[in-house]
């Protein structure tokens, strides 16, 4: 079987560009692989690796039962898989299988550019899952992998080299770019027209509406980025970034979930925010989250400029959109650290945040009658219950683990008396419990807290690692008080950022060893690069457009004014390049350039020809230096051709057919392009 497959130095054409174009393709799948079903890769796969065992050996491609049978198959599985054949994972499935499939018909030029097409298409379905550098970086290794096939077909005669090929295709991708960089910067961005479609049902944020014991502990070790914080001037301590997400009130002794209240809208506590001192004034880029939160650092009081979202604040302080945050965002923000909220004197209301539901943990509820006969009672003794919970956890033997193990029904009374450690909701949750079953109104606030300085660009990186979760009791005379348990029992993790981390891996380690810092410095300097796309690139908005056009001079522009900006741009860029091109032909005679180019291209070979060689001389000259082969019998009747263009034309020579074949003409070794 060996013998029978030729080497690849000695391919035939059609078997080297069928397998250049399906390591295109492969590569254009491979970066689909996280998103598509294990079944779509592994047939994906499969029919690659066919298709190239075909070309390798010469085979005939198989008939079409082949191909509809592999199309039934891929619309069966794709329902089995997503309960659909529409939408954006399932069509995904079809583009990429469908891609692979074509592959087994590819005879002719016709069926190579449907494949080039789809190429393309596939290209774009990237976006759809990201926009990260990273796949900006691989789908334009993709582009010119596709570009080069595309120059590649449209050269049929000769072996021209592979190299040769990506340099036009290169060159034709430089030229694109000032258009496409004029495109960027001025094509309207019209919602829902531009940008890329969010699948609702999918979050991309660790936190959660709701919340059991445990879920926090699954972001411990995430090192997805959450959002960057660039504060105008020093930042906060770090003991008070604390950036307020979902608020949890209501509990059914497994899963605390927003609050739902028994009581009238007219009865329901409201925020009654008051702040003090100076604001600290902090500009968020959040990633995409297909949650309608609103990160903001606690607390705020006046909602961010972002009119398409229309944020708005809660009575627990929480910022919402009208909409789920489904791209990149930006906005700036004012919050104070020094602030009070919530009624200061006992209301009805509160009622909902002592609430328990009967039958759980009751060894928490004698702990709290125990608490309650040393304190004492009434609303004096609330801070010191408060005070003697915290003692209880920073004296107690309690402990801050990443995996605590599975909690069983009575989660307080587990945490309180049998493990004695546990990640932040589990602190969390029992410190709140125990609260309430003191008759303190309490309730826990999740979100983020902390995060790392990036010193290569000054940003401030909250990932998704320092989600967080924390507690709230009502005090009467001060509202609601922040109280944070875990930092009872763990004071690193929100004084000086401590984290719990997974043992770094064999080349990390090695990096460590040599210099301590390195691998911190190497993911500084990379959120850095990203948070350039990020800002520059992903977060270029209408609104930044409008910017461009106020200081090109627009008073109150719009979205039409960019359209006739960008319509004059390209009426001068054209008119410039035809004034150009009209310029060039009378200054340049087109037939004596082309001659010139062969006399260089000989000159580059080892020949000397004289500055004035006619065509013919020029002939006659290559055979003798190169003797009688083939690329001296090309050249000559590709010269001759040229001098009868010349003085003699015949029909259907042209001088632009001309030049693509000298393109296809094999130089000697020491020519290059």
């Amino acid at each position: 079987m060996l013998n029978k497959i030729a080497l690849p130095a000695n391919l035939p054409r059609d078997a080297r560009d069928t397998l250049f174009l399906l390591a295109v393709i492969a590569w254009v799948m491979l970066m689909q692989v996280q998103h598509i079903p294990w079944w779509c890769s592994a047939l994906t796969a499969g029919v690659l690796l066919w298709r190239a065992s075909l070309a390798l050996r010469g085979k005939p491609l198989p008939g079409w039962p082949w191909r509809v049978g592999l199309l039934l198959v891929t619309v069966t599985a794709t329902w089995f898989t997503h309960k659909t054949l529409v939408g954006r994972d399932a069509g995904v499935t079809l583009i990429v299988v469908l891609l692979a499939l074509k592959t087994l018909e590819l005879r002719a030029r016709r069926d190579a550019f449907v494949v080039f097409f789809l190429g393309f298409f596939t290209l774009l379905t990237h976006f759809f899952y990201s926009q990260s550098l990273l796949t900006a970086a691989g789908i334009l290794v993709a582009l010119l992998g596709l570009l080069t096939a595309v120059v590649n077909a449209h050269m049929p005669v000769g072996r021209p080299p592979l190299l040769q090929m990506v340099g036009i295709a290169a060159r034709m991708a430089a030229l694109g770019t000032p258009i496409m960089f004029v495109a960027f910067m001025l094509f309207p961005r019209l919602s829902p027209l531009w940008g890329m479609p969010g699948d609702a049902s999918e979050s991309r944020m660790g936190l959660s509406a709701n919340m059991r014991v445990g879920q926090l502990a699954e972001l411990a070790l995430d090192e997805r980025i959450a959002l960057r914080v660039r504060f105008d001037g020093a930042p906060p301590a770090q003991r008070d970034l604390y950036f307020r997400g979902p608020v949890l009130t209501t509990f059914d002794g497994v899963e605390w979930k927003p609050l739902q209240s028994a009581f009238p809208a007219h009865m329901e506590l409201q925020a009654e925010l008051k702040v003090a001192g100076a604001p600290v004034r902090y500009e968020v880029t959040m990633e995409p989250t297909m949650r309608p939160w609103l990160l903001m650092l606690e607390a705020t009081t006046t909602a961010p400029d972002l009119p398409n979202y229309r944020p708005f604040m809660t009575p627990e302080l929480q910022w919402l959109t009208r909409r789920p945050i489904t791209e990149l965002l930006r906005y700036r923000a004012e919050s104070h650290t020094d602030f009070r909220h919530g009624p200061l004197q006992p209301s009805v209301a509160l009622a909902d945040q002592t609430a328990l539901p009967p039958g759980f943990n009751p060894r928490t509820m004698a702990l709290a009658q125990s608490m309650r006969r040393e304190v004492g009672t009434g609303p004096q003794s609330a801070t010191a219950l408060v005070d003697a919970a915290l003692t209880r956890l920073r004296t107690g033997g309690y402990s801050y683990a990443l995996d605590p193990g599975v909690y069983g029904r009575h989660t307080a009374d587990e945490f309180w008396f049998d493990r004695k450690e546990g990640f932040c909701e589990h602190i969390a949750s029992s410190f709140v419990i125990l609260m309430r079953a003191l008759d303190i109104p309490a309730r826990i606030v999740t979100g983020y807290q902390g995060g790392e300085l990036n010193v290569v660009d000054g940003y401030w990186v909250v990932r998704q690692r320092d989600a967080h979760a924390w507690a709230e009791v009502w005090l009467e005379g001060r509202g609601w008080v922040r109280v944070d348990p875990t930092g009872a029992v763990a004071p690193g993790r929100t004084g000086s950022m401590e984290r719990l981390r997974t043992p770094e891996g064999a080349i990390a380690t090695a990096l460590g060893t040599i210099d301590p810092t390195l691998v911190q410095r190497m993911r500084d300097a990379w959120d850095a690069v990203n948070n350039g796309w990020n800002q520059w690139v992903l977060n270029y908005t209408q609104g930044r457009q409008l910017d461009l056009l106020k200081n090109l001079g627009f008073e109150s522009p719009s979205w039409t004014d960019l359209a006739y900006v960008l319509i004059g741009v390209i009426v001068a860029v054209s008119l410039a390049g035809a004034a150009w091109t009209l310029w060039e032909r009378q200054q340049h005679d087109p037939w004596l350039r082309a001659l010139a180019r062969v006399r260089r291209r000989l000159t580059e070979a080892g020949l000397t020809p004289t500055e004035h060689s006619t065509p013919r001389e020029l002939a006659r000259v290559a055979s003798a230096h190169f003797g009688d082969n083939d690329f001296t019998r090309q050249l000559g009747a590709w010269l001759l051709r040229l001098e009868a263009l010349r003085y003699a034309p015949r029909s259907g020579d042209t001088l632009e057919s001309l030049q693509s074949e000298l393109r296809q003409i094999t130089w000697p070794a020491r020519a290059t392009r």
